[in-house]
């Protein structure tokens, strides 16, 4: 294979200029490309190997082979053979059994992903995520019921270990499927064709073939304009958590006054989760409130809140004294004792 056309097109000036706008990944950084073989990923791998000049990064490719498809290690071997060609190094770590769920196997990606960093010292992650995916998660997200917070979509950077290193940064999140696709025809860069990408079995791709090409009908460019939603809700969701933190320690802050005004003894043969202030949540917004409950109820139930148990806890904000929930799931009881929601 020929060495990469190291033209100057327009998507290398945008991603040079998001770079430098939003310095999700600072110079002089080694960083680990998330490789698959297809169009998203290839397209970054060569955008990034052609500024590395410009940034003095170190580069190098890694390959999760999930064991899914029966040319699976044909693919391995591609994405192998391209990063020898590009003079990069090279990890790939193979699935040791089939995972049944693309959340299992994404889960397993990022882990075997986060190994290879931290063994290495690799800083970063990055994968090729597009604008295209964004819209795509922001869309399967709204079907299935989600807040804000899963309608803001993928983010441009987040972490993925409680210690925040490495970093995953997906740096395309402004440029469309079809523009890496234009783009890897351009450079003449080969992809490897996932056929499960067809498969309509998977919500993902039904979305993509089937609900996509009657939403261009109304907007042809229906993909930017919900990446450019999920970019709105994300800066708003940021806002709104940084306000939830600082209500939390306002809302659960318990002194010895209160302590003695409180009736505790009521509550012997039931341990108290957390005592709620429902006068410092009156003086704040539905919104804010919510977030609160839906915080509280994190660190009380066996499972994820939805929106009927949030609600639940959030009307007990102004209802009358002695008031209170049946059971939440786990067996967990709110109670109105005033100015306070005692959950037990």
């Amino acid at each position: 294979m020929k060495s990469p056309n190291l033209d100057w097109t327009p998507l290398h000036a945008q991603l040079n200029q998001t770079l430098r706008q939003r310095k999700i990944l600072p110079k002089n950084q080694r960083i680990l490309i998330a490789v698959s073989g297809g169009q998203d990923s290839l397209c970054l791998t060569k955008l990034l190997l052609d500024l590395q000049s410009k940034w003095d990064w170190y580069l190098a490719v890694a390959h999760c082979d999930h064991k899914w498809r029966a040319d699976s290690e044909a693919n391995a071997n591609y994405v192998k053979k391209l990063a020898t060609n590009w003079q990069l190094p090279f990890y790939l770590e193979t699935a040791n059994k089939i995972y049944k769920s693309e959340a299992e196997a994404r889960k397993w990606r990022y882990q075997t992903l986060s190994k290879i960093a931290n063994e290495s010292n690799f800083q970063y992650i990055v994968t090729g995520h597009t604008a295209s995916d964004r819209a795509e998660t922001l869309l399967y997200n709204l079907i299935r019921g989600s807040g804000t917070d899963g309608l803001q979509a993928l983010t441009w950077q987040r972490p993925l270990t409680e210690n925040f290193c490495p970093l995953l940064v997906r740096p395309l999140l402004e440029i469309t499927r079809s523009q890496t696709g234009n783009f890897c025809q351009e450079q003449k860069i080969a992809i490897w064709e996932d056929s499960t990408n067809q498969d309509l079995r998977y919500a993902r791709n039904r979305i993509r073939l089937e609900l996509f090409p009657i939403l261009r009908q109304f907007n042809p460019q229906t993909e930017l304009a919900l990446a450019q939603t999920a970019e709105i809700l994300s800066a708003e969701v940021e806002y709104f958590e940084n306000e939830t933190e600082k209500l939390l320690e306002k809302v659960t802050k318990i002194d010895i006054d209160d302590m003695d005004n409180l009736n505790i003894s009521q509550f012997e043969s039931q341990p108290i989760r957390y005592i709620i202030n429902r006068l410092v949540l009156r003086e704040v917004s539905l919104a804010l409130q919510r977030r609160v409950m839906r915080h509280i109820l994190n660190k009380v139930l066996p499972t994820n809140p939805n929106f009927s148990h949030i609600e639940k806890l959030t009307a007990l904000i102004h209802a009358p004294n002695r008031s209170q929930t049946d059971p939440f799931p786990g067996g967990a009881i709110a109670k109105v004792q005033h100015p306070w929601i005692i959950l037990v």
